[in-house]
């Protein structure tokens, strides 16, 4: 049997099972006005976009590092690194979600720059790039801040899963990265956490913001970045990266590196290869291409590293999934980061006979950017994300990172 699908799917129809519990919150609260919150409003107000809002520390101390509920790089001693606790939504024990927060507070003022890890709970090649960065900088020879957030789920990050496990209506997982910007006074624990962090700790203190990602437990992805290239400050930053890939396309409502677009902050987000291990090679690419960044920002000093040009880094506007039509084993016949052509076959699937039951076909040509890296698959499930340059804006197709 041959797979050829006359036509590719949409954003709708692609909506595969790791996102379709998406935004169960999110709607929930677009009809709820904060007459819906169940607790008394948080101590300290959310300050406005654009608005400073003054430091406020809790009081508390874990393990030596001061909580606060609130943060302004502003008012912290400059030339020195500063390691705190954020204080996150309440568990249901009425205990919290602390978050780790590292500010690299450079001696001389500039730009401010905010690294995100562990919005996944599954993606820890994201997490060490990003605590990578933070070990090589040198405050007392930096002009500005860099901020890094390297936890941000953190009940996801304790059972290193994809999703927050959430307990409103009976238990379920909850994708963080659907829920931005929060709302602090949402009807999840998700949405207020998101918006917690968003409004007190991560907006306030961005001038560009990196959002670090991987695939997702199951499915191997190459070294891209994710980003609108229509947005020329997120162009000037995604190709300082010298990784193989540019995925040029906003993707989902919802997702962090949106929320700081809209609160107009350029972001974007890398994918840094599998989940659930680290991947030394790809995090030391998307610690040269951060480098970078800094440096175009005038944060550190120094000669630029490789870049995408050095690479030959191949842009596409839509990411196709091959969707499984059988349940069987699955045998990849092209490796990430190969070049397909139209009508190549690109994957096999044999039953427990071990006959061949499908074959899958790209009906673009383009490169191969992720793989199912499960070796079982059931009817629906995806195999295979090949990134090709779709003519026009309409109907491209959308990863899920």
């Amino acid at each position: 049997m041959t797979n050829r699908p006359d036509k590719q799917l949409d954003r709708r129809d692609f909506m595969i099972a790791s996102v379709a519990t998406v935004g169960a919150s999110a709607a929930l609260v677009a009809d709820a006005g904060s007459a819906s919150a169940q607790a008394p409003a948080p101590s300290s107000a959310s300050p406005a976009p654009g608005v400073r809002a003054a430091t406020v520390y809790t009081g508390d101390t874990i393990q030596g590092k001061k909580v606060v509920s609130a943060l302004d790089v502003a008012d912290l001693e400059p030339g020195r690194t500063h390691r705190l606790y954020f204080q996150g939504v309440e568990m249901s024990t009425g205990q919290h979600w602390y978050v780790s927060v590292t500010v690299a507070k450079g001696a001389r003022p500039g730009k401010r720059v905010v690294l995100v890890s562990g919005v996944h709970g599954d993606e820890m090649s994201s997490v060490h790039t990003v605590q990578t960065v933070m070990n090589q900088l040198d405050p007392r020879e930096m002009s500005g801040t860099v901020m890094a957030v390297t936890d941000v789920s953190r009940p996801a990050l304790e059972g290193m899963q994809r999703r927050w496990p959430n307990a409103g209506r009976g238990a379920d997982l909850i994708d963080m990265n659907r829920e931005w910007p929060g709302n602090e006074n949402g009807l999840t624990a998700p949405s207020r956490h998101a918006g917690l962090l968003f409004n007190r700790l991560l907006r306030p203190n961005a001038d560009a913001a990196i959002d670090f990602h991987t695939g997702t437990t199951g499915f191997d992805v190459t070294a891209f970045n994710i980003g609108g290239m229509d947005i020329p400050a997120v162009k000037a930053m995604v190709e300082l990266f010298p990784v193989g890939q540019i995925f040029d396309n906003h993707v989902y409502p919802g997702v962090l590196h949106n929320a700081f677009i809209d609160a107009g902050i350029p972001a974007f987000t890398p994918e840094i290869g599998a989940a659930r291990v680290l991947d030394l090679e790809m995090v030391a690419m998307f610690v040269e291409g951060t480098m970078n960044v800094l440096k175009h920002h005038g944060i550190i000093a120094g000669p630029m590293g490789r870049t995408g040009k050095d690479v030959g880094v191949f842009v596409g506007n839509s990411a196709l999934p091959v969707l499984a039509t059988q349940g069987g084993l699955v045998e990849h016949l092209v490796k990430l980061n190969a070049k397909v052509a139209a009508g190549q076959k690109v994957a096999i699937q044999r039953d427990s006979f071990g006959e061949v039951v499908a074959e899958y076909v790209s009906p673009v040509a383009g490169e191969m950017t992720g793989q199912r890296s499960d070796a079982m698959a059931e009817p629906g499930n995806p195999l295979a994300f090949i990134l090709f340059q779709k003519d026009g804006a309409e109907g491209t197709e959308n990863y899920p990172e």
